[in-house]
Order: structure tokens, then C-alpha cells, then sequence
């Protein structure tokens, strides 16, 4: 370790005043494939989201923040810097990748020293103790980690990326493979570390997982940022936008009549037996179509909402922005 070293390692992230994270109009792209398009943004300490769809984009945006891949175009700060060929930067990040990133005939203690070590910590076997215990998997760490479930090897991967007690902590799709019981575990751990000051940063593709722990969300698709802001902005954005509904009735044609002159239909169309209703308003909507079904004497067989989902949401985000 140079003295260099030491110092960036003493003075640690607190004295950085800019944000922890920050990209500069970061683009990545493979030969004519865009992964990541034109994204700025910053973030601070707390738990963010990064949602979206498969493919978005995600993995590319994560790999660039933790220094594995150079940008096409822009740049990427971590902790007051660039991160592209920054080993120093290490010492305050850590990194849960999606892969399985696991040597199966390791134990999972043996597993989490090894990161002990790669970090140069001082006594690699009492910080390796201290993260397996923030997991909560000291029951099973002398046990090979071939004979672990998934949700135990994703926990330690988060003990090594946690091992050195990072500032900076980058997850991707850290919940995959976790019965509720573990999710529950690593949400409370991970609200804990934010409220403790720490920046983390977590990739999902489920909705229910980002309202439940980010208290900042940023949606990107097809390489794009979307939206950004408290989990509620987005949610409402969700809500709000225009939505299409199939209905199933016992006489369509007369429905179609009533609804036309509701102030929340935006449109209607009647083919081969199929009612598709459109709304901007979809509150409004819910609440008037079984009053117009009823006054029309039509029964309501189905009502079923044909573009939920998370892709067209997403898309829908990206067209608005």
C-alpha cells in the first residue's frame, strides 16, 4: 500500500464535498448498439432505485459507476473523481454484481476473506466475521458455497462487497433468487446503511421492490432516463398516464353509446365483439363505468386493463421526457 494509498484511505468520502455519484452526459455503446444514452445525473447519500425494464440498460449504467466499463462519451465521478482506471477508488466502493460472481468450493467465510484480503484490511478474518454477521449468515458460513440457495449466495456477495465498510454501495438486482424472509432481512439492512449516510444505489425490475425501499427512484429504459424523483412522483406519473381497457359485457354496443358521453373516456372502439375503452383518467373511469353499466342495464363481464405492463409504462415515461 503506497502512501498515496493510506491518505486517500484516511481522509475517506466524508471530505468530498461534490456529489458521490455523478454522470455527465454518459453515454455507452457496442459497435451500433446504444446501451446507455445521454444520461446525467447525481445522487447522495440515502437508497436510490434504478428501475426498469430488462435490458434497459441497467447492468452498463452499474458498470460504469463502479470504474469495469469506460464510457463512449461523458464521464462518470465517484467520490470526487473520475471512476475509469481508479483503483484508489475501491477502498469506498462496493459492488454486488447480478452474475453469479462465486467460487462454488469456497465456504462462504473462505469467500468473504478472500474480499477482506483483495482490500488489504488490517485483520481480513474480524471484518470478514463482522460482514457474514450484517447478513445474518453465520449458520451457514463454513459450509461450501455450491450448497447454498440462490438468495444465500446473493447475501454473500453483499458481505464481500461490504466487507470494507464501503461508502458507496452498487447492487445489481440484489434481491434475485431471495424468499421474503431473506428480502425482508436485506431491506431493513440496506435502509439502515442509507439512514447511516451511505449512498446506495440498487437495480430492479420490480416495481413492488423499489416502492419498498428507495426513497428516490430513477427510470431508465432503452438506455434512456426517463424519470427521476421520490418514489411517489413516480408513481403518480404511472398512474396518470392514459390507459386502455378491454371490456367484456352482455351487450357491448350499448356500453359503447354510454360511455361515449363520459367526460373521462377519451375514446372508444367497437370490433369483432372487442370494446376498447381509452382514458386519461383512470380513477374517474373506475368509478364511473359500473354506474353507466348499471343505468344501461348491461352487465360488465370483464374489465380488463391491456397495457400494464411494466414495458409499456416504461415507454410511455420515455415518450413524456
Amino acid at each position: 500500500m503506497t502512501a498515496t494509498d493510506v491518505e486517500h484511505r484516511a481522509a475517506g468520502p466524508a471530505t468530498v464535498a461534490e456529489p458521490a455519484v455523478e454522470l455527465r452526459a454518459v453515454s455507452r455503446w457496442y459497435g451500433n448498439v446504444v446501451a446507455v444514452n445521454d444520461i446525467s445525473l447525481s445522487l447522495g447519500p440515502g437508497v436510490t432505485g434504478l428501475l426498469g425494464p430488462n435490458g434497459a440498460g441497467k447492468s452498463t449504467l452499474l458498470h460504469m459507476m463502479a470504474g469495469f466499463l469506460e464510457p463512449s462519451a461523458g464521464e462518470v465521478r465517484v467520490l470526487g473523481a473520475s471512476a475509469w482506471r481508479r483503483p484508489a477508488m475501491y477502498d469506498h466502493v462496493g459492488l454486488v454484481p447480478e452474475r453469479e460472481a462465486v467460487y462454488s468450493f469456497l465456504t462462504g467465510r473462505r469467500f468473504v476473506e478472500a474480499a477482506a484480503r483483495l482490500h488489504r484490511l488490517p485483520d481480513a478474518k474480524a471484518a470478514a466475521a463482522r460482514a457474514i454477521a450484517t447478513v445474518e449468515l453465520e449458520g451457514a458460513q463454513d459450509r461450501a458455497l455450491g450448497t447454498y440457495s440462490k438468495g444465500m449466495r446473493q447475501r454473500a456477495k453483499v458481505a464481500a462487497a461490504l466487507v470494507h465498510e464501503p461508502a458507496v454501495l452498487l447492487l445489481d438486482e440484489p434481491f434475485n433468487g431471495m424468499d421474503p424472509k431473506q428480502r425482508l432481512q436485506m431491506v431493513d439492512l440496506l435502509r439502515r446503511m442509507g439512514a447511516e449516510g451511505r449512498t446506495i444505489l440498487f437495480s430492479s425490475h420490480i416495481l413492488e421492490e423499489v416502492e419498498r425501499l428507495a426513497e428516490s427512484v430513477l427510470v431508465i429504459v432503452s438506455g434512456r432516463l426517463a424519470a427521476s424523483g421520490n418514489f411517489r412522483e413516480i408513481r403518480r406519473l404511472m398512474t396518470d398516464r392514459p390507459h386502455t381497457f378491454t371490456v367484456h359485457s352482455s351487450d357491448d354496443r350499448r356500453l359503447a353509446a354510454a360511455l361515449i358521453g363520459e367526460p373521462s373516456t377519451a375514446g372508444v372502439e367497437l370490433e369483432h365483439d372487442r370494446l376498447s375503452v381509452r382514458t386519461a383518467d383512470f380513477g374517474a373511469f373506475t368509478r364511473a363505468l359500473p354506474r353507466l353499466a348499471r343505468a344501461a342495464g348491461v352487465r360488465l363481464d370483464e374489465v380488463r386493463p391491456t397495457d400494464e405492463s411494466l414495458e409499456s409504462v416504461f415507454s410511455y415515461l420515455v415518450r413524456r421526457s
